[in-house]
């Protein structure tokens, strides 16, 4: 029943936040003075193109651009009628892109899954590898296996994502001809998910979650061997060798424990940071992801595109906070028993 509160007030306190953040990103992306429109006007008047100046205003006015700032934010939202009646992100609704001349939602579309996709499995590969080789590091502390992992870490967090792409692209292209570029073969576009076409996408995923996981990985193992270090030295470790737990078992089921806290609460900010983290590798390597979309959209200062890209990382952001947050409930006693007081 507790759980159940908490769960309750934390998803409120996310819709509450949420709120926040869309009032944030709608008044940010707006700072620079004008917009895509009004940008465009300006220049086909220089060129004395009528039409297009005629067609331009058409859509200021069609998409509620010519009114207050304040009015614009609740019809992107959806809290007040626009032209079009109530049409706005809460209805589903998420504006026109005029850089592409296309619904956001079109543009965006097979783009988001595959963000989620590249990412989740980057975050795997970082749980994956910091976990094991963080506990072995602190484990065998100052042995050539700590030494080793130090080494690979530091290396993992020194080398550029851009520039460990280009080498992987080479080496793997040449030696065990991995895909260079993109998520699937070309043949699998728009064509339905099948067996084939999801092992074109597992393969084309190796390289990418390997370049988007690295740094992470090797940050969140130095950290782990720092945290095990110090739960290592403290007095309860000593009083479990001495009732002769198994080294294994010491380990897991006391300092990895509290060690591991501070990871599960990262899960909100890991993937968020990956998503924005990678769009310079999504450019590099070709990966239809949003980030091309997004770095486009606030150069052209195409506020829709832009405005709902980064609603979305905040979206992912509050989402894998609330799990976190529900997670170190379930991990800590100490936490359930604070909530509980």
């Amino acid at each position: 029943m507790m759980f159940l509160r908490y769960a309750v007030y934390r998803f409120m306190t996310m819709l509450l936040t949420l709120l926040v953040v869309s009032v944030l990103v709608f008044f940010i992306i707006n700072l620079p003075p004008g917009d895509f429109l009004s940008n465009q006007i300006a220049e086909l008047r220089a060129t004395g193109q009528a039409e297009g100046v005629a067609k331009a205003e058409f859509l200021r006015t069609e998409y509620a651009l010519d009114r207050p700032l304040w009015e614009q934010y609740l019809i992107w939202v959806g809290f007040a009628p626009g032209p079009n009646g109530f049409s706005g992100l809460i209805q589903g609704d998420f504006g026109w892109s005029f850089e592409f001349d296309n619904p956001v939602a079109d543009i965006v579309g097979d783009a988001l899954w595959l963000t989620v996709l590249i990412n989740l499995s980057a975050v795997l590969f970082v749980y994956l590898v910091a976990l094991p080789l963080g506990v072995l590091a602190a484990a065998r502390s100052q042995s050539w296996v700590d030494y080793t992992t130090a080494f690979v870490g530091y290396l993992g967090l020194a080398t550029p994502n851009f520039l460990l792409a280009l080498i992987l692209f080479y080496y793997g292209q040449k030696y065990i001809g991995l895909p260079i570029g993109g998520l699937m073969d070309p043949a699998f576009e728009g064509e339905p998910m099948s067996f084939a076409k999801a092992k074109s996408i597992a393969i084309h995923l190796i390289v990418p979650t390997f370049v988007i996981g690295t740094a992470g990985a090797a940050a969140m193992m130095q950290r782990l061997r720092a945290n095990m270090l110090d739960e290592l030295s403290k007095p309860y470790v000593e009083t479990a060798v001495a009732k002769g737990l198994s080294p294994t078992r010491m380990l897991s089921k006391y300092p990895l424990r509290m060690a591991f806290n501070p990871f599960v609460a990262d899960i909100g900010n890991l993937l968020p940071a990956m998503v924005s983290g990678s769009v310079l590798v999504s450019v590099v390597m070709s990966l239809p992801t949003i980030g091309p979309d997004l770095l486009a959209a606030l150069k052209s200062q195409d506020q829709f595109l832009a405005g709902f890209i980064l609603m979305f990382v905040a979206f992912l952001t509050l989402i894998g906070t609330m799990v976190s947050d529900m997670l170190l409930v379930l991990l800590d006693p100490r936490i359930r028993y604070g909530a509980r007081e």
